[in-house]
């Protein structure tokens, strides 16, 4: 049972309208989707009020997924129960998917054409800018104090020059700010006063039990059933149990997961080259839905190039539907079993000590994200180098590709000194990329 939120809760059938819209519309990244929903949970229908949506917004945060997502879930479960959660959580995501979908499509059958190989590559500059802007952005708001700054710096350190793999750097940062936050959370730029809490919901642990099992059995049913009808092996078995891994270190968004999807996705299984990982952020930018929707293109790919018994197109929709099924129903899980406990958590400085380190550490990944992708676009070929421990990439300055980098430099200005929003930028990007590709 949900909670109470407002007494100007709307009919179901409204609130599945309006979803269904904000579904269509809610282009901009995570902090353009939440601006979106405050404007008209908060503002426009009155249906909660702002010390709630804020709260369930750190509430959100402090879980892994994406956090629009896990917020329209959230929102919609206070309103209308398990079905409101379901149908916001759902139409939330799925308009996009099906977009990305398209896309993927597109791009695995239309490579070779002039015209979207000039798209792609004025989409890479764009992507650049994109990543750097999101890294100025967070750094700006997470890095408040040194030992967050100092974290930052041990993540980027860890994945770039260690190869760290990311749970372990989330995990690591999250046990220091834990530790931390008890101590000292000011110098996690936490204040030391703890919030008073109200009582929760009654029956939270029979909801925590229910959801838990269903959303489990859910979560790894297709998974069990690719087990059965295609043997432990099969190219949809990887994809399953590695997104399925990815969904629950997924915190800081999009950004932070690419750096690892691009060491698991491009290293180790061999899905895909790093300039298509560059290209499906690119796409995924272009979107509605959450920014994580690149995790679908990623499945696309992998079952597209790998597709017996398949063919290679009811592969890949296969594969896409398997990866958004894994990233996006472990989140509504964790809000379906964790919105009952949620007033508890309301200032609890060490859940918010661990959530600031692992903000910190997010930092230090998208910073290895940004070389990564500018190594990638920028210069003709990078090479992966080692020596003991150590890895880093080597490449010849000389192969610097002019048309990527003036590209990138129109991007910046149209992001940084026009200030033009996101689809804007990729859009112009896109048109520049082909017309280079028919004038040189």
């Amino acid at each position: 049972m949900a909670l109470q939120a407002s007494d100007n809760r709307s009919s179901f059938g409204e609130f599945f309208k309006v979803w269904l819209k904000i579904g269509c519309i809610n282009f901009g990244g995570p902090a353009g989707q939440i601006a979106m929903m405050h404007r008209i949970a908060v503002d426009e229908k009155k249906w909660i009020d702002e010390p709630r949506f804020l709260h369930a917004l750190n509430f959100c945060m402090l879980l892994p997924g994406p956090e629009a997502q896990k917020l329209a879930t959230y929102i919609g479960w206070l309103l209308h129960g398990i079905r409101g959660g379901l149908a916001a959580g759902i139409l939330f995501v799925l308009p996009g998917a099906f977009v990305m979908l398209g896309l993927s499509l597109l791009y695995a059958l239309g490579r070779g054409i002039s015209a979207v190989d000039g798209a792609l590559f004025g989409i890479k500059a764009a992507v650049l800018v994109i990543v750097v802007e999101a890294l100025i952005r967070i750094g700006k708001r997470a890095l408040k104090t040194s030992v967050l700054l100092w974290l930052a710096a041990a993540a980027f350190i860890g994945i770039f020059f260690l190869e760290l793999p990311f749970p372990l750097i989330v995990g690591a940062a999250a046990l220091i700010g834990f530790a931390v936050a008890r101590t000292a959370p000011e110098r996690l730029g936490l204040a030391s006063r703890v919030e008073t809490t109200a009582r929760s919901a009654d029956g939270r642990w029979r909801q925590f039990a229910v959801a838990t099992a269903i959303g489990l059995i859910a979560w790894w049913a297709p998974i069990v059933l690719a087990v059965v009808t295609l043997g432990p092996r099969h190219v949809l078995v990887s994809i399953g149990t590695f997104f399925s891994k990815l969904a629950v270190v997924s915190f800081g968004g999009a950004y932070a997961l690419l750096a690892y999807m691009a060491q698991e996705a491009v290293e180790t299984h061999g899905w895909m080259t790093a300039t298509e990982m560059v290209d499906g952020l690119g796409l995924a930018e272009t979107t509605p839905g959450p920014l994580i929707l690149v995790t679908q293109f990623v499945g696309f790919l992998a079952a597209f190039r790998d597709a017996a018994p398949f063919s290679p197109v009811a592969a890949g929709v296969i594969g896409a539907a398997l990866t958004t099924w894994v990233t996006f129903t472990p989140a509504m899980l964790l809000i379906f079993a964790g919105a009952p406990f949620i007033e508890d958590l309301r200032g609890n400085r060490r859940l918010s000590g661990a959530l600031a380190a692992i903000t910190a550490a997010v930092v230090g990944v998208i910073l290895n994200l940004t070389v990564w992708f500018a190594l990638h676009v920028l210069f003709g070929h990078v090479e992966e180098m080692h020596w003991g421990l150590l890895r880093w990439f080597a490449f010849d300055p000389l192969a610097l590709d002019l048309k990527a980098t003036a590209l990138a430099a129109i991007a910046a200005i149209l992001a940084f000194g026009l200030h033009r929003g996101l689809i804007e930028v990729v859009v112009v990007m896109a048109v520049l990329g082909i017309a280079a590709q028919f004038a040189f």
